[in-house]
């Protein structure tokens, strides 16, 4: 009896082991998992070579124990396949990403960066936004460093969706503002009912950033957005 019951305490502590290691992971989930399955084989057939002959160990109680262990490393071998599938596409978005240096790409913000067009170019700025549903009308707002309105126009209708804008430069008085930054606003409806908008800034991927197991695309002069942020390629 006294062998019994010291298997059966040897059962407690292997399990409890099992349940520690699962929490921590392993590295080598493979071996790990081999390597727990023989102590546990091992344990079980101590505990029917020392088992009462008038009290033999339940059936079910095997059972459950083959259980549990089946459980543990059915998790083990869950938690391999999941590393490898992440780890996989961790490097297909990295792929993605970097084919994206270069291009120029719309993210959620509100800046609006005027160039000076350089030599028998005219000064621009391009951004965009989202619409929640079609709106009838839709109103872009430019204003300047201080807040101050420099454009309003009417962008007409659109549809649901992402869209981009290109503003010339021009202010409401005809004259061309100063190259610099600004920020826009986005106003949308269809009839009487207000559509919910996104502003967008467009900006041009200068570098690919990892931050924290995520990726992050530089923008020449907007700075950093995370790669799921872009909604549209050009």
């Amino acid at each position: 009896m006294n062998a019994v019951q010291s298997a059966v305490n040897s059962s407690s502590d292997i399990f409890a082991a099992i349940n520690a290691q699962a929490k921590a992971g392993t590295t080598d989930a493979s071996s790990g998992s081999e390597d727990v399955q023989n102590r546990f084989l091992k344990l079980l057939v101590t505990q029917l070579k020392n088992q009462d002959p008038l009290n033999p160990l339940d059936n079910a109680a095997v059972t459950t124990q083959i259980s549990q262990i089946s459980t543990v490393a059915g998790i083990e071998n869950l938690n391999a396949t999941m590393q490898t599938l992440l780890s996989d596409f961790n490097d297909s978005q990295s792929m993605q990403a970097a084919g994206l240096i270069g291009k120029s790409v719309l993210v959620p913000g509100s800046r609006l960066a005027l160039s000076d067009g350089g030599a028998g170019g005219g000064a621009k700025a391009s951004g965009g936004a989202n619409l929640a549903g079609p709106a009838d009308k839709v109103t872009l707002t430019i204003l300047d460093a201080a807040g101050k309105v420099v454009q309003s126009q009417n962008l007409g209708a659109r549809d649901a969706g992402s869209f981009s804008f290109t503003w010339d430069g021009k202010t409401d008085a005809g004259t061309t503002a100063p190259p610099g930054n600004y920020s826009f606003t986005i106003a949308a409806v269809r009839g009487s009912e207000t559509v919910a908008t996104e502003a967008m800034h467009l900006g041009t991927v200068s570098a690919l950033v990892r931050d924290k197991g995520a990726f992050q695309l530089e923008l020449a002069g907007l700075g950093r957005v995370d790669f799921n942020k872009v909604q549209q390629i050009f």
